[in-house]
This record gives C-alpha cells, structure tokens and sequence, in this order.
C-alpha cells in the first residue's frame, strides 16, 4: 500500500504516464501509417516527410529553449559527439524507420508488429553490455528484470500469434470468413517472407542501439530537445536520400494528398519522431534506457483496443491472454528495477532550473530510481 501511495506521487508517476504516453502515440501511428500506405504511398517518402516535419516544428523550440531557459546544458560540439548525434540519426529514423516499413511490405504488418516486441529484449542485452544496466542474477530484483522481460516478449509473441475463441463485443463486427482472410490471398501479400523478416530484425537491433546511444550521449550531451532537434534534422538528410534514391524517376510519389496521408506525415513527424524522443530521453535521464524500451510491447495492446473501438475489429481470447501476459512481466521489469536501483539524480537541467527541463512537457521525473 505505501509503495501504491508512492506511485501515486506526481513526481514517481510522470515518468510512467511519460512512456505510456509515448506508446499510445506510436499506437495511433500505426495505425494512420497503414491508412497511408494502402493508399498507396511511398514508404521512403513518407519516411522522409516525418522527419522534415519533426525538424520543421522542433527546432525552433530547441533555439528558443535551450538558449534562454536552460542555456549552461548544452556542451561544445566535439567530433565524438557529432559522430554520436549523426549516428542516432541515421540509427532509427533512417535504418529502422526504412526497414520496418519496406520489410512490412514484404511480410504483413501483425508479423512486422510481432517482431519489433523483441526490441525490450534486444535494448536489455545492449544495456548490460554497455553497462546501463545492473545485473546481478543472484539478486531478486535482477532475476525479476530478466524474467520479466521474457514474459513481456512472450505476451506480445501469445497476442500476436494465438487467436483462441472470438469474443463477441456489442462494438465489434460479426465474424464472417472470406476470400481476403483466406491463407491463399494472404499469402499474396507474402512476396519474401525470409527477406522481410531479416529486413525488421536489423530494424529492431537499429532501434535498440538507438535507444542506448541515446542514454550515452544524454550523459555528454544533456540537452533533451537540442538533442531531439539534431537527430531529427540527420534524419531528414538521410531519409531524404534514401527516397531520392528509392524512388528514382518517379516525382509522382512525392506527391502528398490532403487526407490521412498528410495526418500521418504530421502526426507522425511531431508525435513519434518529435515528442516520442524528447520524451525518452527525459524519463531515460533518471530510469534508464531498459526502463522506455520495456513498455514497448505496450502499444501492441493500445492498438488491438483502437482497432476494436475505431475499426470494430474482431477482439480474440489469445489477444486478452497475450496482453495480461505483458502487463505482468512489465510489473516483473518495473519491480526488479526499482530493487536494483533505488535512487536517483536529476539531470544538469533540473539541477540548473529546478526541474523546468522536464515540466516543459509536464515530466517531473523526481528522484526516483536510475541507472
């Protein structure tokens, strides 16, 4: 009961309402991103309209800031921290964001979806390697951090995979088998199934390593939405690169129609790509870069309730099973880390102006457990 008291505290819950947040916006995105590419939208390009959005929208306010609010955070450029910045660039809204998609094309998007629920996994190892993250498997909290993360991949792997009885929602369509639901027309979609999938799996170690190098430059660099600012701004050059390339003799597919494909590039652009990593790397100040990467099975859960109420898709036992799963190794995660590291420091911006780093967006990390 004190510990549920604790939570309840502004200053402990923000960080957890922080990452929830933040995965109910890649929810959304995922499913507006869908919208957009049946209707035929380049991914490359779309890609690459996010990213211009983000730099477009947050750069301003990295300059207004950074500069006036909390002018002593930012450190002189060096060559180390401008190959750091350059290669979170290029890490995920370049490497990830492009694979993910293009493998997607080639596999299906529960697959694609089923796949990037490995990335706590893959963030978890590249943490205790990079020493990030503590781990002494005869302690309880660590033995729980482990655990927790396998049930959290296996939930996501159960919701994905196993379907069970349907349950009959009032707000739901009725079930009805047809020629696009059978394995032959699903299969069309299949066009390389082996090349998709190895095209998502280096998209979620890219997105692991992103996440990591991230923590490590906020330790060099603490200037969240600078930071923000200029991996978006990299990310821009190279995804517009990427599609110039892809997308070669044919102008056509830079064209944006005023419907949900010009939503998903903004709400993309500011959400996922602007706020999604500002975000991460304020809460990854204080708890660590594991701490974000375990909710990400979270938003696999968002989207199959939005699909249920917006898109009044069927709604499957397997998925309600799959879901408890990773609600009870995200509390596994969340235990074992809060045994493993009880205290805390704030970041230089909090130290410096009393917390106004994090209130910007109403984050108050407190002192709470960190890496």
């Amino acid at each position: 009961m004190k510990s549920l008291v604790g939570f309840l505290h502004p200053s402990k819950s923000k960080p957890y309402l922080g990452v929830v947040f933040v995965q109910l916006g890649y929810a959304g995105m995922t499913i507006l991103a869908k919208t957009a590419l049946d209707k035929g939208m380049s991914q490359y390009v779309f890609v690459a309209y996010r990213q211009i959005v983000a730099t477009l929208v947050f750069a301003p306010f990295a300059i207004i800031f950074d500069s006036f609010v909390c002018r002593k955070v930012r450190t002189k450029m060096t060559f180390s921290l401008f190959f750091k910045i350059v290669m979170l660039g290029l890490l995920e809204p370049v490497v990830d964001q492009n694979l993910f998609y293009a493998g997607m094309k080639l596999t299906t998007a529960t697959f694609a979806a089923a796949l990037c629920n490995v990335l706590p996994a893959f963030a978890f190892l590249m943490a205790w390697a990079c020493r990030l993250e503590k781990v002494n498997i005869l302690k309880r909290g660590s033995q729980a951090k482990i655990k927790g993360t396998i049930v959290t991949v296996g939930g996501a792997m159960i919701m994905t995979f196993i379907t069970g009885p349907m349950l009959n929602l009032p707000w739901t369509k009725p079930y009805h088998p047809s020629a696009s639901s059978s394995p032959s027309a699903d299969s069309t979609n299949h066009q390389s199934p082996i090349k998709g999938s190895l095209m998502i799996a280096i998209g979620c170690i890219s997105w692991s390593a992103f996440i990591i190098l991230q923590a490590i430059t906020l330790k060099w660099y603490p200037a969240e939405l600078s930071l923000t600012a200029l991996i978006c701004l990299v990310g821009s050059i190279g995804d517009t690169g990427v599609a110039l390339v892809m997308e070669r003799g044919s102008p056509s597919a830079w064209a944006l129609h005023l419907d949900t494909q010009l939503l998903a590039v903004v709400y993309g652009g500011v959400m996922c790509s602007g706020i999604a990593y500002y975000i991460q790397g304020v809460v990854m100040q204080t708890k660590g870069p594991v701490f974000v990467s375990a909710f990400n099975p979270l938003s696999l859960i968002l989207v199959a309730i939005m699909s249920s109420f917006i898109l009044s898709e069927n709604m499957f036992l397997g998925r309600i099973i799959g879901a408890v799963a990773i609600i009870i190794g995200l509390y596994m995660v969340l235990w074992g880390k809060a045994k493993d590291q009880p205290s805390a420091n704030m970041t230089s911006c909090e130290q410096q102006m009393g917390g106004s780093s994090q209130e910007f967006v109403g984050i108050d990390v407190g002192k709470e457990g960190s890496n």
